[in-house]
């Protein structure tokens, strides 16, 4: 791929709490080496998983309530303050909890939901964690996600033209114009977009939260063993490392930047 293989942002989003409810965005400052800013800053320990706040370590996303195996998580519709970090949940059209998720009953206001509420998928008392600044990201590294648009349709027509919604990816960037694929072999590539400079460090081997349709709660596709029968791997996607901030929004070009000759 050539820097004059632009594509074009068409939407963004940060998920403050991970498995919750996905967050629109129309722009964003990006900050170098960090994610989003608060994508991923909580998640809910499902059952003990020694995760230390105050030395925040990255844990496997299976110590946490997550799409991949609570697909309920999808039928909540979550909202985060900034402001005041409340974050409040609706169950069709009705608010179920609310909370500060920096204050011990606010964090208790949240957990008392998801413990009366989702006990078969236990494993212990769920709890609401921070780790100042920490990402719970699905890497072990503060990343920003980038879909390709057209890989999803790719799949779409995998799947012999059943719609797939970008979301059930849960990027952060969704992209146009880019083939499909491509974005694939741009690892240790760098993307321009404004002043903003971003290394690609990995592709995304995508797991069952893909099968969940963010809409209806119900896993009804079956993605990565679609993506393995068709391509040889279930990767979908990559993570770049931002490596110069820039403020970033819907309708920014992003460029493939050409190494400089020495």
């Amino acid at each position: 791929m050539t820097a004059s293989h632009t594509a074009e942002i068409t939407a963004l989003y940060r998920y403050p709490i991970k498995g919750l409810t996905p967050e629109s965005l129309p722009r964003v400052a990006l900050r170098s080496g960090q994610t989003l800013p608060a994508d991923r800053r909580y998640a809910i320990e499902n059952g003990p998983s020694g995760f230390d706040p105050e030395a925040p370590e990255w844990k496997p996303k299976v110590q946490f309530l997550m799409l991949a195996r609570n697909e309920r998580l999808a039928s909540l519709d979550s909202r985060f303050e900034d402001a005041t970090n409340r974050l409040t949940i609706r169950k069709d059209g009705e608010i179920v909890a609310s909370g500060d998720l920096e204050t011990a009953a606010g964090r208790a206001a949240i957990e008392t939901y998801f413990s009366e509420n989702f006990q078969p998928e236990l494993k212990g008392p769920p709890k609401v964690l921070s780790g100042r600044g920490h990402s719970f990201s699905d890497v072990a590294r503060k990343v920003v996600s980038i879909i390709n648009l057209d890989s999803v349709r790719a799949i779409e027509a995998m799947l012999g033209g059943v719609a797939v919604h970008p979301l059930r990816f849960r990027a952060n960037l969704y992209v146009k114009g880019w083939s499909a694929w491509s974005e694939l072999d741009l690892v240790d590539q760098t993307l321009a977009i404004g002043q903003a400079r971003l290394k690609v460090v990995k592709r995304i081997k995508r797991c069952p939260a893909t099968n969940v349709d963010p809409d209806t709660a119900v896993r009804d596709l079956d993605i990565p063993p679609t993506l393995s029968r068709h391509l040889g791997h279930m990767d979908c996607g990559i993570y770049a490392e931002v490596i110069e901030g820039g403020e970033i929004g819907v309708g920014d070009t992003v460029a493939v930047e050409q190494p400089k000759l020495v």
